[in-house]
């Protein structure tokens, strides 16, 4: 059944997208990608895996698609649309608009991303969607309880669905105005699997490797687009060092023991590529995603943690703390600060923030307190900020670390 599940969680984002485009409406979509878990948990057991699970659910899921729109009214238009799709031998193409992305998954995002939904709901319903996430992960990423989240993704779909919002990646106006929305959804996909808010592994690479190509593709879209390139930048610049980010056993890496020998020198290749772009196509200053990867090129250029450019990181963080104002950007610049002035000065920084509601549960905050606690020498006090950041965690790999550093004091 664990297998069952392991499978499902990677696989339902794409098993949605591909349903989604035959009933047009999410929530149904997505109801059927959950009977076609059902059904696999009922014959995998007793049939074994298949060779291609993927393709196993998103096939029963699509023929519970071709059932239920048989019995729609208006069957004999969508089972001729069907039939060509699960042809044998598919009718030639016809010829494609310029702008046309065929990716199920890029058009689940652009749909998701809705303006007639919120911005909070349009984030919450694709990570569903798309990243495979469950409410209490999203609550957690975007830290508010999570009955709020489950209501944004209930509403969001009933809205979608009222609104008969069509599955497609929209042109012109309509795909700008979408745009912020679609870009915020791909960065926390990607955080998801970058450093996953609960689970057994530090890493989910899958939706890594997801976020990554989509903001590749989008790059390719949207040229002149100085923000898609700042997202795919920082993105590059994040996956180049996921391979040194883990140990043999799985156990979390913290960025100033990694091994920079293991980063990839083509992702980082990629990411210097996409900034240059990003620099060029700005109008007048860099957007909040060209910030933080001209932030994470600071860390690829610097032969090692200690020789790293924290004064400039310092600087980038206050511009960005300007244009996009976040408690979470702040306690990074107060990690910056640190390394470039000293642990005192960060301190004050960490101690006011300790005050903002949003970071009340936050385990990043007590983990960055104790590591400056620590280096003051106040072992006493990092040792009680350690075990209270482990408690705040969900993520056993990410406790396990927490809990030894306390150990170890």
């Amino acid at each position: 059944m664990e297998t069952v599940e392991t499978v499902f969680r990677m696989e339902s984002p794409r098993v949605i997208a591909a349903v989604a485009r035959v009933v047009r409406d999410v929530g149904i979509a997505e109801e059927l990608a959950q009977d076609a878990l059902v059904a696999a948990l009922e014959q995998w057991p007793r049939d074994g895996v298949p060779d291609n699970p993927g393709a196993w659910l998103t096939t029963t899921a699509r023929h519970r698609a071709v059932d239920l729109v048989r019995r729609r009214e208006n069957y004999a238009r969508k089972l001729a649309e069907i039939g060509r799709d699960l042809s044998e031998t598919p009718a030639p193409p016809e010829p494609a608009d310029p702008e046309d992305i065929d990716d199920d998954l890029l058009r689940l995002v652009f749909t998701a991303c809705h303006p007639v939904l919120s911005a909070e709901a349009r984030c919450a319903l694709t990570l569903r969607l798309l990243g495979g996430l469950t409410t209490a992960e999203i609550a957690r990423a975007y830290l508010v309880p999570e009955p709020t989240v489950a209501q944004r993704i209930v509403r969001a779909k009933r809205t979608l669905a009222r609104r008969n919002v069509a599955f497609e990646v929209p042109y012109g106006p309509d795909r700008e105005a979408r745009l912020g929305s679609v870009l915020d959804v791909i960065y926390l996909i990607f955080n998801e699997g970058y450093a996953a808010t609960a689970g057994d592994d530090w890493l989910r690479p899958g939706l890594c490797e997801d976020a990554l190509r989509l903001a590749r593709q989008l790059a390719g879209l949207m040229p002149k687009e100085s923000e898609v390139h700042g997202l795919a930048a920082l993105l590059e610049f994040q996956a180049s060092r996921t391979s040194a980010r883990t140990g043999p056993d799985g156990a979390p890496v913290l960025l100033k023991d990694q091994q920079r020998a293991r980063w990839n020198r083509l992702l980082i290749a990629r990411g210097v590529t996409a900034l240059a772009h990003a620099s060029a196509t700005a109008d007048g200053a860099l957007g909040p995603y060209a910030l933080q990867a001209a932030i994470a090129a600071c860390h690829a250029h610097a032969p090692s943690y200690e020789e790293t450019d924290w004064a400039r990181i310092a600087t980038l963080y206050g511009v960005l703390a300007a244009r996009a104002p976040s408690p979470v950007v702040e306690l990074n610049r107060a990690v910056a600060v640190s390394m470039a002035q000293g642990p005192d000065a960060a301190l004050e920084i960490v101690d006011a923030l300790g005050a903002v509601p949003a970071l009340r549960d936050y385990h990043l905050l007590p983990s960055v307190r104790g590591d400056l606690l620590l280096r003051l020498g106040r072992t006493a006090e990092a040792k009680a900020e350690f075990e209270r950041a482990a408690s705040l965690t969900h993520n056993t790999r990410e406790r396990e670390l927490l809990l030894g550093r306390a150990a170890a004091l």
